[in-house]
């Protein structure tokens, strides 16, 4: 593929834009992904709850607080779903230990199941775009990604 014309610089502006059109398209299809896998977690949650199961699910029980800043929620809506949560029986809780007005939240063994099972079902609809590629287009892919997702102010 030539990458300059005549002006060079129409030619790179057209790969910017092609460029930006596929992370738009990206961005949706993993939007949409995300709300199917919500859905799939439990279909009476609004799609960020999945969001807090997954982060309890990788790092552990945690003060909603804490919660609330690792997924970029605020607070209230943090506890609001957390509360939706415990009362589904996805979530248990008990008092931190330092601090008895406190409480730590974590997955419930029904909330553990729902979630690995979700990220299972997630999984397979991934790979199954992905299954035909060679390991050099994952290599290739990979590599780009991560040049274009690093930060450049380190």
């Amino acid at each position: 593929m030539q990458t300059t014309s005549e002006g060079g610089k129409s030619s790179r502006l057209e790969l910017e834009l092609a460029l930006g059109e596929q992370i738009n398209a990206l961005l949706s299809a993993t939007r949409a992904l995300s709300e199917l896998s919500a859905a799939h977690f439990h279909a009476d949650l609004q799609p960020a709850a999945f969001h807090i199961a997954r982060w309890l699910y990788a790092f552990g029980p945690a003060r909603p607080s804490a919660i609330a800043e690792a997924v970029g929620m605020d607070r209230s809506s943090t506890s609001t779903l957390i509360g939706k949560m415990r009362s589904l029986d996805l979530l248990d809780s008990s008092p931190a230990p330092d601090d008895r007005r406190s409480i730590i939240v974590g997955l419930s063994e029904q909330g553990r199941r729902r979630v690995a099972a979700t990220l299972e079902e997630r999984g397979k609809e991934f790979y199954a775009r992905i299954q035909d590629w060679s390991e050099d287009d994952l290599a290739r892919l990979t590599e780009l990604l991560g040049r274009l997702t690093s930060d450049r102010s380190t």
